[in-house]
């Protein structure tokens, strides 16, 4: 696959970001309001075209963790659901690119890391007391060595 196959998010600040961070090889665009940034790159569930997002990451060991959170909405995001169907992805962290499975977390390893998610993008906190849903957290492990 190639970088001209992937759709970048509709969302005009997303998709400025993105690119931003795409053609300057993972040196500009790299955080969001102090935090830090990866590029997902996922399968779509019903259509199969390669989408990217831009998203804000914390990290478990090697691991890197995406929060589902969508503002606080009592919907899934639209790339959490195509990650449930098809968890085999690609991301960009910084000036590395590799391949990754995404593995929605148990509540227990949920309970053990979201502390460190709120201190790095305290919205969290709130985003999950505006729904009832449980905000889901993703681990994208490593799988190209």
């Amino acid at each position: 696959m190639t970088d001209t196959d992937v759709v970048v998010s509709p969302s005009g600040w997303v998709a400025e970001q993105a690119r931003t961070y795409e053609e300057s090889g993972g040196t500009k665009g790299t955080t969001m309001q102090g935090a830090p940034c990866l590029l997902l790159d996922y399968e779509g569930r019903k259509s199969g075209q390669w989408r990217r997002t831009v998203l804000i990451y914390g990290t478990d060991g090697d691991d890197q963790l995406i929060v589902a959170s969508y503002g606080g909405s009592d919907q899934h995001p639209l790339w959490y659901l195509n990650l449930q169907a098809n968890p085999e992805v690609r991301l960009r962290v910084g000036t590395e690119r590799f391949t990754a499975r995404a593995e929605t977390l148990s509540p227990q390893d949920k309970a053990r890391v979201w502390d460190s998610l709120v201190e790095l993008f305290p919205p969290y906190a709130e985003y999950q007391k505006k729904t009832s849903r449980d905000i889901p957290v993703v681990r994208l492990r490593r799988t190209d060595g």
